[in-house]
């Protein structure tokens, strides 16, 4: 057994970091945001987005209220589809 494979992805659903990762990569492009943009507004670092971007970090709920709140949208849209 492949111990990198999640449970969700087992089940074959979708996790909640690959739905994370998604909404923000959507919601940033379509405000025409740079992930230095979105870096900026949240008061997080370039990379970080980045790499939160890919579903490659953990993610604090700090730090996803602080992305929520740059791009205008409740916590809870972030995880929608």
């Amino acid at each position: 057994m492949d111990t990198n494979v999640s449970l969700p992805e087992l089940a074959g659903i979708e996790s909640a970091r690959t739905k994370l990762a998604r909404n923000i990569r959507l919601l940033r492009a379509e405000r025409g945001w740079s992930q230095e943009a979105l870096a900026m507004e949240a008061g997080l670092h370039r990379t970080f987005v980045a790499h939160v971007e890919r579903g490659a970090r953990n993610i604090s709920l700090s730090n996803i209220e602080r992305i929520a709140l740059a791009l205008g949208v409740s916590v809870s849209r972030l995880f929608e589809g």
